[in-house]
């Protein structure tokens, strides 16, 4: 399912932007649930699912990600890597340990460098804190650099609706910005997209053709970019990671545009979600090469920009003003509990690369959330509010490569498993149950199990039409794909594997 409507908010901005003059020409050629607003309420996820990975381009994202996977060695932690591993481990887990007493003390050391702080407990009082921000300063543009915490508190859209242009400015995000997508993914927004796909977007802006040469498609952004740099009023990052002990901020980039976002507007605003604090400068010596390992395959990115306030007197460039807001959105409910762990994530993306089921739904679209993968399986039902995202943690295999790539070993394996039980307790009526324990029952015996596979070889001989009545059938099919048992039939009976 594709859609062609333009969104509410105006596609080209309040008229300020150059980088996005001409995106109202850019064709919404994505599915709705790509869409870069998250509705109130989604589909079924398993409709959504059917759609993905019946999509050709899915075929391809996950041809894309599992030579990425090979190539990189995902999971794979030999010699340095493993100790690093280890020592990143302990680094998280010994945060999560006095969660509150760090950020207490990375508030403490940025307010001392000239900063400001905003403390969140969710997303709109981050909203307030950064709208008031902006009336201040009567800002009409804002650039920014790639944020999964802006997208978790819809940072753009708010802005958008206040008649502010909002400039994505990392290469990928402004690829999926431009035709109102989400990023498919955490370390690679658009690798859902193929070269020709780029060159599609970025010649409908250009309103002439470029070519899909890499260089050539780069140095167009670039152009439009660099004069949105100069003249924002606001610039916008997210933080890799934030040193308690000398309220430093740690970005990350490849391309060097949050150094730009962070030097050329007179504020800058940092957003970080609680957990991206550390306890001491000296764990970047640790985190940041793991993390450009397992995001990247590098043994550093290009960029490192450490971020120690606002400029000072004497100094020549930098923001006049420093703002940094810590989102809670929920996470300190998780301390001291059984999925604590999962705020120990650097989002390097890793998991998402390495799980097969994110590949074949092409990406991180169909989890109809900000998070996908992996991560997004576990970590989105325990921040939600829509009760429809608590089965996310079914869209997996549980093969456990998630586990195996996770740079910090979070066991993301075993909380999809618990997440799923948590699942069943609270939706299962006693029908529901009875009929698993007898399935269980029927299965654990010889005799009754080749019962039931004659059963469902039986009723694969039946027209679908049929199968959709049959009591059973017809409430398993509620959100679902009814499977093609005849079809499955036949290729036994062939002798097929499946």
């Amino acid at each position: 399912m594709t859609t062609q409507q333009v969104p509410s908010h105006t596609r080209g901005g309040a008229g300020r932007s150059a980088s996005l003059i001409g995106t109202e020409a850019v064709a919404l050629d994505r599915p709705e649930w790509a869409s870069g607003h998250i509705p109130e309420h989604r589909r079924q996820l398993p409709l959504i699912v059917k759609e993905a990975v019946d999509r050709p381009e899915s075929r391809l994202t996950a041809d894309r990600l599992s030579t990425r996977s090979r190539e990189w060695g995902i999971g794979r932690w030999t010699g340095r890597l493993a100790t690093l591993r280890e020592e990143a481990a302990a680094i998280r887990r010994r945060t999560l340990g006095d969660l509150e007493g760090y950020l207490d003390q990375l508030q403490q050391n940025v307010e001392a460098h000239g900063g400001v702080v905003h403390r969140a407990a969710d997303a709109d009082q981050a909203l307030g804190a950064i709208d008031a921000i902006v009336r201040r300063h009567d800002a009409g543009m804002v650039v920014k650099s790639k944020s999964m915490v802006t997208e978790e508190i819809h940072l753009n859209e708010h802005l958008e609706k206040m008649g502010v242009d909002v400039v994505e400015t990392d290469l990928g995000e402004y690829i999926v910005q431009v035709a109102d997508e989400r990023p498919s993914h955490i370390v690679a927004p658009a690798v859902h997209l193929s070269r020709g796909d780029v060159a599609t977007r970025f010649a409908a802006l250009a309103g002439t053709n470029l070519g899909d040469e890499p260089q050539d498609l780069a140095r167009f952004a670039r152009e439009r970019l660099r004069e949105d740099f100069h003249t924002a009023d606001i610039g916008i990052t997210g933080v890799n990671f934030a040193a308690a002990d000398t309220g430093t901020l740690a970005l990350v980039t490849n391309e060097g545009n949050a150094d730009m976002v962070m030097s050329q507007p007179k504020v800058h605003i940092a957003v970080m979600t609680v957990e991206k604090v550390i306890p001491s400068f000296d764990d970047l010596a640790v985190l940041l090469p793991l993390l450009s390992h397992a995001g990247a395959a590098q043994e550093i990115t290009v960029y490192q920009s450490l971020v120690n306030g606002p400029r000072r007197p004497g100094e020549d460039d930098g923001p006049e003003e420093l703002h940094l807001v810590i989102l809670d959105g929920g996470r300190s409910r998780l301390l001291g509990g059984r999925y604590e762990e999962v705020l120990a994530c650097i989002r390097c993306g890793a998991c998402q690369t390495a799980c097969p089921v994110f590949a074949s739904v092409g990406g991180g679209h169909s989890y109809a959330n900000v998070y996908g993968g992996p991560i997004g399986a576990v970590l989105t039902p325990l921040l939600s509010k829509r009760p429809e995202d608590r089965d996310l943690a079914y869209l997996s295999s549980l093969c456990g490569a998630c586990g195996d790539a996770c740079p910090v070993k979070i066991p993301l394996p075993d909380m999809l498993v618990d997440l799923r039980g948590d699942y069943q307790e609270e939706t299962s009526d006693t029908a529901t149950r009875f009929l698993w324990r007898a399935w269980s029952v029927a299965w654990s015996h010889r005799a009754t199990h080749t019962a039931t596979r004659l059963a469902a070889r039986a009723g694969g001989l039946l027209p679908r039409g049929v199968l959709e009545r049959l009591p059973v059938a017809r409430d398993w099919a509620r959100g679902r794909a009814l499977p093609t048992t005849r079809r499955a039939g036949s290729a036994r009976r062939r002798g097929g594997r499946r």
